[in-house]
């Protein structure tokens, strides 16, 4: 084990993969959230970092039912998010725990049950 700070030493899934599993679909990070036991440093933060993103998301698309604000508002959040989401989900790749712009820290400081 090259870093045994980042490895669930008993669920025998790597830290890494279960940090990019967070990022697809929510079946993903369910998934993700399950295989994280005993809890990585790693996983976990991008585990946070992609809810934080999707429920970004989800509150766009819901400002989209309001006619033409809603519309630019929500079109701004959902492609911002989908910015992050790469950016994100390129850092899980990479085995790197970057925080995404903005939102990052707060989504590290709202979901510490993760």
């Amino acid at each position: 084990m090259d870093n045994p700070k980042n490895q669930a030493p008993f669920s025998g899934a790597d830290p890494k993969v279960i940090a990019v599993l967070s990022y697809l679909t929510v079946v993903g990070w369910i998934a993700a959230v399950v295989l994280n036991n005993p809890k990585s440093e790693l996983a976990s933060f991008h585990i946070r970092q992609s809810l934080g993103l999707m429920l970004v998301m989800a509150a766009g698309s819901i400002v989209m039912i309001f006619p033409l604000v809603g519309w630019i508002v929500g079109s701004v959040a959902i492609v911002g998010a989908f910015l992050l989401w790469i950016l994100g989900f390129l850092s899980a790749l990479q085995g790197e725990m970057k925080e995404s712009p903005y939102l990052g820290a707060y989504f590290q400081e709202w979901f510490k049950v993760f």
